[in-house]
């Protein structure tokens, strides 16, 4: 194809049309295979101090999902830091990002062309565009002026894009800070949500729509989805991102402590109280406290947050005054609380309160098409943490990870990657191209949790009822035995719920499931 009058015209109409930006960018890399012959062409816009993958044809899925830093890849900073684009020599010694990314090819690639252009809006970087051909001298003869004019239009692209996703988001917002700030925020700390299937565009959609409202959110969801990574967004994307963001394991309380931690004490208020302190709801004033595992908070502790969220004010344990606090509230849970205000667990008036507007987050068997992306994200993850050249998924890894149900979802995949990262790069020591295959990832076969509590007792079996002597101090030792253990499996491990749940003491609990030989192990399968 010829860069004509014609095809420029139709590409700069096609741009100003009610295209989505995953078409718009389809639509340029389609044009742009069509004027340079190449086997991979990856458009990546600049988030802080990584590139992220934003389209791209000719490499893996996965591709999409991983965060390039910059200052780890030689070839990307000789990018960045040109002015024009920049083609490298077939036999350059630097590494390539793609390695081992190349559809259809495995491990290192061959001797290859590799051109890149950074694009420019307004003498600002905001993008990379890469070129890739299996044949050595494939872009020696390009004309700089056509690479000019590439260059322009990818860049305009790339910024009608950008413009359309802030435009968004400050609709979304309103008034509010600018978005750009908060994406950088999150690029830079690591808490971008992956995904693209329907239910997470879903998902998305109704954070960006609550984020700027005042409302209370309760998010819901099972263990490993991502909760608190949910938190994080709507406190980021909300009027009171400057403001901090105070987290609160309610299943980490002590009871006899919930009321000084949520709103404070003064000193001497009880024993041990040697000064005064700050409760969470004093912290969090003027940004968002964050309730993990609401659920778990006992009936006498759920009155007394009632309260402060009816009406915003607290009074710290020992002191006579009221203080006047204002704090948005997040909370989140895997239980089914409505559930559980039918069955007298949870008050239903604080329950009322807590979901003005409720967010189930999806579990990973709802998504699997987004199991390449985040496993991309977790490979990339892993790499730096391991201080590897290269590691990529080999050719059958996606097919096996997506036949999986992953009860323990997107906290197990991360954790199943990490394993087989650790794994691969032992097997492959000696090797610069490290590749994680099946074998690496483990048994997938059950839907065991990666991560999930065993409970164990001393013994290897507990014996039955019918072989033990008559000795009512044996049988009940071993009906205690056996309820702790079921009770424990039944709560995930977790001390606090199963004594709730046992309506005994968490600490007499503890002592009791220590005589009786019982305890919680974290296992690891693999």
């Amino acid at each position: 194809m010829e860069l004509t009058s014609e095809t420029l015209l139709d590409f700069a109409t096609a741009q100003v049309a009610g295209l989505t930006n995953h078409d718009r960018f389809e639509q340029l890399l389609d044009t742009l295979a069509g004027l340079i012959v190449c086997d991979a062409i990856v458009l990546l816009a600049i988030q802080g101090e990584t590139l992220k993958p934003l389209a791209q044809k000719g490499l893996t899925h996965d591709t999409l999902g991983r965060r390039f830093s910059i200052a780890a890849h030689p070839r990307f900073t000789a990018i960045v830091e040109s002015q024009c684009p920049v083609r490298f020599a077939a036999d350059s010694p630097l590494p390539d990002p793609y390695d081992g990314l190349l559809t259809g090819h495995k491990g290192n690639l061959p001797i290859h062309a590799c051109m890149g252009i950074p694009l420019f809006f307004a003498k600002s970087l905001i993008g990379v565009l890469t070129f890739d051909s299996l044949t050595p001298s494939a872009f020696d003869d390009l004309p700089e002026n056509k690479l000019q004019i590439i260059s322009a239009i990818a860049a305009s692209t790339l910024k009608i894009a950008l413009m359309l996703d802030e435009l968004e988001f400050r609709n979304a917002r309103s008034h509010l800070l600018v978005a750009e700030l908060n994406h950088e925020s999150l690029a830079r700390e690591g808490h971008e949500i992956i995904g693209e299937s329907p239910v997470m565009k879903k998902l998305k959609k109704e954070i960006s729509l609550v984020a700027a409202s005042p409302f209370s959110v309760l998010i819901l969801g099972e263990t490993g989805v991502g909760k608190e990574l949910i938190a994080k967004h709507l406190h980021l994307q909300s009027s009171r991102a400057n403001e901090p963001l105070v987290y609160v394991n309610c299943a980490a309380l002590p009871e006899n402590l919930i009321e000084s931690e949520l709103f404070g004490h003064v000193k001497g208020a009880f024993t041990g109280a040697d000064k005064d302190r700050a409760g969470k709801f004093l912290l969090a004033d003027g940004g968002t406290l964050f309730l993990d595992e609401i659920g778990e908070m006992p009936l006498s502790a759920q009155s007394k947050l009632l309260r402060a969220l009816q009406s915003n004010e607290i009074q710290p344990v020992g002191q006579d005054t009221i203080q006047h606090v204002n704090v948005r509230v997040l909370a989140a849970t895997n239980r089914d609380l409505a559930s559980e205000v039918g069955e007298g667990r949870f008050r239903a008036d604080l329950y009322h309160r807590l979901s003005v507007y409720p967010i189930q987050v999806p579990p990973l068997r709802q998504r699997i098409d987004d199991i390449a992306l985040l496993a991309g994200f977790f490979v990339e993850q892993s790499r730096r943490k391991l201080g590897l050249k290269q590691l990529n998924l080999g050719s059958r890894c996606i097919a096996y990870l997506n036949q999986y149900q992953w009860p323990g979802n997107v906290r197990e995949l991360e954790h199943v990657i990490s394993r087989a990262a650790l794994k691969a790069a032992y097997d492959q020591h000696n090797l610069p191209f490290v590749t994680i295959n099946p074998e690496h990832c483990g048994d997938l076969s059950s839907h065991k949790i990666a991560d999930a509590p065993e409970v164990a007792s001393s013994s290897e079996t507990t014996p039955d009822a019918a072989q033990l002597p008559m000795d009512i101090k044996v049988q009940t030792d071993l009906f205690q035995r056996n309820l702790i253990r079921q009770t424990l499996l039944q709560c995930d491990g977790n001390w606090a719920a199963t004594a709730r749940q046992l309506n005994t003491d968490r600490s007499n609990l503890v002592r009791m499931a220590k005589r009786l030989g019982i305890e919680v192990q974290k296992q690891i399968v693999s």
